[in-house]
């Protein structure tokens, strides 16, 4: 894929790690669901991974919520084959269906709303789900899962998937230059104000709330604050991953 100057410029100014979301080529002005698309898991694996989620703020993130999804699925123990990277599947069956939810669960009166506005709703209307499903207390171990090695190119393109989405659903469907920035920005806002969920204690997340706010002005009055937002997730993740090992996690 060929970049513009200014272009190019934006994406060496952004940390590595956070390079393949813009190095992707920006979408058509359409999107996929207006469009016949193939569901993102077959029937089987759907029904497991539906099932087996239902251990997960019992059991966690684990092998064994897989297999005791299986079981209650109708199918053999043996069935967990379906998903070779185990438990972090159980993570990305969590980010694919409530991503692809996302569209349902919140709709924008026409012209009433500005384009930031809806993206901050859509934003916490997703870290919501981590509360409504109940999963908010397992999500460290999630955040862990995804921040392996092996991991992080599946979770980064997820992770990709919902700043787009986000930013489609708010009515921006500009392919310009600033594709490549917007979407590294809100990506990196999105993973930090989701770190910070795990911590947060405050009634109905209140503090989430204003933390993501604090980002979003951040973005507004500097352009982004990309590098720094990464490096401080990066960091938390790694420790996250360290602190579940010394408890027994096998991570």
């Amino acid at each position: 894929m060929s970049l513009t100057p200014m272009a190019l410029r934006s994406v060496l100014r952004t940390p590595t790690g956070l390079r393949p979301l813009l190095l992707q080529a920006p979408r058509a002005l359409y999107h996929s669901y207006e469009h016949a698309q193939p569901p993102p898991y077959r029937e089987a694996e759907s029904a497991i991974l539906s099932s087996a989620f239902t251990y997960v703020p019992t059991h966690g993130f684990t092998q064994e919520a897989l297999t005791l999804g299986a079981k209650d699925a109708g199918y053999l123990d043996i069935s967990t084959n379906l998903f070779p990277k185990g438990a972090f599947e159980l993570v990305k069956y969590h980010l694919t269906t409530q991503r692809l939810g996302l569209k349902d669960r919140i709709q924008f009166p026409d012209g009433q709303m500005g384009v930031g506005r809806k993206v901050r709703s859509l934003v916490l209307e997703r870290l919501r789900a981590n509360a409504d499903t109940g999963v908010i207390n397992r999500w460290q171990e999630a955040l862990a899962l995804m921040s392996l090695a092996e991991n992080i190119p599946a979770s980064l393109r997820e992770l990709s998937a919902l700043s787009d989405e986000i930013w489609f659903l708010s009515g921006d469907i500009s392919v310009d230059t600033s594709w490549y920035t917007k979407r590294a920005s809100l990506s990196a806002i999105y993973a930090a104000t989701e770190v910070y969920q795990t911590t947060d204690k405050s009634t109905d997340f209140k503090d989430t709330e204003q933390f993501l706010d604090r980002r979003l002005e951040e973005l507004r009055v500097m352009g982004g604050a990309v590098g720094n937002t990464l490096e401080w997730v990066g960091f938390q993740g790694g420790a996250l991953v360290n602190l579940l090992r010394s408890k027994g996690v096998r991570i």
